[in-house]
């Protein structure tokens, strides 16, 4: 018995034993290292796959909502809808004339897009201007879409399913009176065609046994390749049985409409493919193995050190780096045994190339949406056409003006290079060029000054500081009095302080006791100025100064004034950087 335990107990069978548990040992922790990451990656990449199939959809979605929202946007704000509303806003009936005449308004805007059935027009006492009947707006839906759109001072407000006809879905937004302090004018009804928010992908990986279902806030069906309404049940769950099947539920929200998009994927088309890879690495795991075992037992000697490197280099795996097994000089199951080898990571290569040709589509499809921007050069390039134009005609003045307007915008929108910072002479130049436009509304009833304490010009300051509160003093101030009205800017140093005081003060009707205390309370309490126009700019430029600032260096904004005596606003900034 020793004498046969002795016999077997050989450097050779050791060799073999050793080896074979190795093989075992490695097969195993390939086979089931590669399973579970192919498949994870194969899950993973199917799941981003619907993830961006959801996001194409839910973008084209919104741009048709955008489309929709414009072109009402612009109809509200016609000139002919404006001064019809605001004549049956000051108590005058509109005329038949004139609500015919609407017939070719609101045609010219219907025609652009093919979602829009029809555009109701309705008075701030619900009465219908356009069609030519005297419907009720309360009539045609319920009162608290009504006041939603009041709350939503314009915003358009999706209302859902038409209750007279399902076919069509309905919208509102209220209508503000621009020259009447943007006051409650009437309503705009607006009546869609269903199909026209048809869930299409162009090029989709979807498969036939998937459903896409887009939902609204309020969890209201409004597309669906889904014959039952599923609406409800996919409400915040990953997973979904339908008819003993089970799905991946994938979620897309849009911030612009508040609607939902859920793409149900069957869970067996992320994984049938799972099934494949188990066989095949069961078998190459089985056929290594043998070939091991046959030719280990007669030439496991001259197999040691090439089996050695062999190992070393599937070793290499772990890391994360697949490369093939050099080519050597021994026994043919060696030389097969590599070969499989190097199969399997030729494979393996292959996926993770497909894989990572896959990111780059989708990196180039992403450089393809941001190049589809709009470039606001193209602004800057027509207003440079507009002056040439201007001054080829000798209409020098305008010409003067177009180029104003031009560094007024170049100034307002910024570049990626200006930052949020600016200096005061960069402010003082931009404030100079608002009031060169308001000349061309004013005429010679604005003048204004400028003074600048020297060693002001390059101090920083955050941008669009001072511009709204010249705004405020030629709209409020100036345009509000009879006769000519100044304005004059003033920047000097708040001696012996660090501290550069800014003053903007106009000669303007002034605001009331009252007025001035209630805004001042609204700046402490960093509450919405509600009266009209004239604090808003205030609080903006006072609620930016508390950002940028810090609030135990600087004091909030004083107004100084009196009925008939004008307004003085003052701030201040450190003198430093900021």
């Amino acid at each position: 018995m020793k004498l046969s335990l002795k016999e077997y107990n050989t450097l050779r069978n050791q060799i073999l034993v050793v080896f074979l548990s190795v093989m075992i040992i490695v097969l195993l922790i390939v086979g089931i290292m590669t399973f579970h990451l192919v498949s994870a990656l194969i899950t993973k990449n199917a799941e981003k796959q619907i993830r961006q199939t959801a996001a194409e959809a839910n973008g084209r979605l919104e741009t048709l909502y955008k489309q929709i929202d414009v072109l009402t946007s612009q109809m509200v704000t016609n000139t002919e809808v404006q001064q019809l509303l605001l004549q049956v806003a000051e108590g005058h009936p509109a005329k038949f004339e004139q609500r015919q005449a609407l017939t070719r308004t609101i045609g010219s805007f219907q025609v652009y897009s093919d979602g829009i059935n029809s555009l109701d027009l309705y008075t701030k006492d619900y009465q219908r201007l356009y069609p030519l009947d005297e419907t009720n707006l309360l009539t045609r839906l319920d009162k608290k879409w009504v006041e939603e759109a009041d709350r939503a001072k314009g915003s358009m407000v999706w209302i859902g399913t038409d209750p007279r006809d399902p076919a069509y879905f309905l919208a509102i937004r209220r209508i503000s009176l621009i020259d009447r302090w943007f006051s409650n004018g009437g309503y705009l009804l607006i009546r869609m065609n269903r199909n026209y928010f048809q869930l299409e992908v162009p090029n989709s990986s979807l498969s036939s046994g998937e459903y896409m279902v887009l939902v609204d806030r309020n969890m209201a069906t409004i597309s669906s390749n889904y014959d039952g309404d599923i609406g409800q049940a996919v409400r915040e769950r990953l997973r979904l049985t339908i008819q003993d099947k089970e799905y991946i539920v994938v979620r897309q929200s849009s911030d612009l409409t508040g609607w939902t998009l859920y793409i149900l994927t069957p869970v067996g088309s992320l994984t049938e493919g799972l099934s494949v890879l188990r066989t095949a690495i069961a078998a190459s795991g089985g056929i290594g193995f043998f070939i091991f075992l046959v030719f280990s037992v007669f030439l496991s000697t001259l197999i040691t050190r090439p089996v050695l490197k062999l190992i070393k280099t599937m070793r290499s795996a772990r890391t994360g780096t697949l490369k093939p097994s050099p080519e050597m000089n021994s026994t043919v199951e060696i030389n097969e045994l590599t070969k499989t080898y190097n199969q399997m990571v030729d494979n393996m290569n292959e996926l993770i190339e497909a894989i990572y040709e896959k990111e780059l589509v989708r990196s180039h499809t992403e450089l393809k949406a941001l190049q589809a921007q709009i470039d606001p050069h193209f602004l800057y390039n027509t207003l440079e056409a507009l002056y040439w134009s201007l001054q080829d005609k000798e209409e020098d003045e305008l010409a003067e003006l177009v180029i104003a307007m031009s560094d007024l915008f170049r100034y307002t929108i910024g570049n990626a290079h200006q930052g949020e910072w600016v200096t005061i002479r960069d402010e003082l130049e931009h404030a100079e060029r608002y009031m060169q436009l308001m000349k061309l509304r004013f005429g010679d009833r604005l003048t204004w000054s400028i003074s600048a304490a020297p060693g002001c010009e390059r101090v920083p300051i955050p941008k669009l500081m001072i511009q709204p509160l010249v705004e405020n003093a030629v709209l409020h101030g100036v345009g509000n009095k009879k006769g000519p009205g100044s304005v004059h800017i003033r920047v000097r140093r708040a001696d012996p302080s660090p501290k550069w005081i800014i003053e903007v003060e106009d000669d303007g009707p002034g605001i009331e006791e009252s007025a001035v205390r209630s805004i001042l309370r609204s700046l402490e309490q960093e509450a919405v100025v509600a009266m009209k126009g004239s604090g808003m700019a205030i609080a903006n430029v006072n609620k930016r100064l508390r950002l940028y600032y810090d609030r135990a260096k600087i004091r909030d904004i004083s107004i100084r004034s009196q009925a008939g005596q004008g307004t003085v606003i003052t701030f201040e900034i450190p003198g430093g950087d900021a």
